[in-house]
């Protein structure tokens, strides 16, 4: 039962009346009419004794602690003059503030514990990432400096290996801070009306060694001479295709297709970019996305890849307040579309 204190101290006086008012019944020398004197006079004093005093001594004290929580909540430590709140069941009140503020605390403790896993994991692929290519490069120059070095073919064989494993670190590097900047949100972007055909056309020239190699067709789904004219930031677009075409080529079948089309809708255009490959299982889906993961395990020392390709793409996409959508079926192969604006 919750009581407030005006019926806390009518129940107080009501009781300290009725005990009185029994002793004094028992005084023979009053009179039935001042018996009922007796108990009013009782009644208002006990109400007013106890009224003021839970308010002056019990919840002038809770108003001063609600005031706290109210400056705790809004992350006020200053010392400030309680303003007044107050109602009837400030006790209530305070419970209720006391559990919210728990709940936001333990949330925040749980988002914190969650960062941290996330954090660990990112230090640890990172570790793993840059540990690869710069214990290739130390054992190719060490092995040089042990004396190889006075072997003409030796040496250019090793400082060329030696090299591909420093190129491979910058791009790393770079990668993760392309990442880094995007998360920040301090890239900006470049954007301006160009065709889009015509740049897929020059990445699909740049891959065409890559995906010769593993007899795979690039498809560009586009009449002859048509352009696709999107307002964009186009170096950015690049990236995006580059990198979905690259992992196309790698995860389709050997003799397989990829494909690159455009669907005109009345403001944007909807781009696909497909393979026919072993597609990706449904609990992969959500995570391709993330920094480092692969879904091929086995790939996880591919050197011609960081495992951010992905990532990067997923927020050159957000950058243009698009996002990236993945349909795939195991055997089937996977398409991913995103839609970006026409021309201005």
């Amino acid at each position: 039962m919750n009581l407030n204190a005006r019926t806390l101290a009518l129940l107080t006086s009501l009781a300290v009346a009725l005990v009185l008012t029994a002793f004094l019944a028992l005084a023979t020398y009053l009179s039935s009419n001042g018996l009922v004197v007796a108990l009013v006079v009782v009644f208002i004093s006990c109400f007013i004794l106890v009224h003021f005093s839970y308010e002056a001594l019990v919840f002038r004290e809770v108003k001063n602690v609600y005031s706290n929580l109210e400056s705790l909540k809004k992350q006020d430590f200053k010392k400030v003059e309680s303003k007044s709140t107050f109602n009837a069941d400030p006790l209530k009140k305070i419970k209720d503030e006391i559990f919210l503020i728990a709940a936001q605390k333990q949330q925040e403790i749980d988002e914190l514990k969650h960062l941290q896993n996330m954090r660990r994991e990112f230090l640890a692929d990172v570790s793993h990432e840059l540990k690869t290519p710069i214990f290739a490069a130390q054992g190719f120059i060490h092995t040089l400096l042990d004396g190889a070095i006075d072997d003409p073919t030796v040496r250019d064989k090793f400082l060329q290996k030696a090299g591909k494993s420093l190129d491979a670190l910058d791009v790393l590097v770079q990668d993760l801070i392309s990442i880094s900047q995007f998360e920040k949100g301090v890239v900006k972007m470049q954007k301006r009306n160009f065709d889009t055909a015509q740049l897929v056309r020059e990445v699909f020239e740049e891959m065409e060694q890559k995906a010769t190699e593993r007899g795979i067709k690039l498809h560009l789904q586009v009449e002859p001479g048509q352009k696709i004219m999107l307002y964009a930031d186009p170096n950015r677009l690049r990236q995006v295709f580059v990198n979905l075409v690259d992992n196309a080529i790698k995860y389709s079948h050997k003799k397989g297709n990829v494909w690159v089309s455009f669907s005109e809708g009345k403001k944007k255009y909807t781009i696909a970019v497909k393979d026919d490959g072993k597609g990706i299982a449904e609990e992969h889906i959500n995570r391709i996305f993330e920094r480092f993961y692969r879904v091929d395990k086995s790939r996880s020392r591919d050197t011609t890849s960081t495992g951010l390709g992905l990532a990067i793409c997923k927020h050159i996409v957000e950058a243009h307040r698009s996002f990236i959508a993945v349909k795939s079926e195991l055997g089937k192969g996977t398409t991913l579309r995103f839609k970006l604006s026409k021309a201005k």
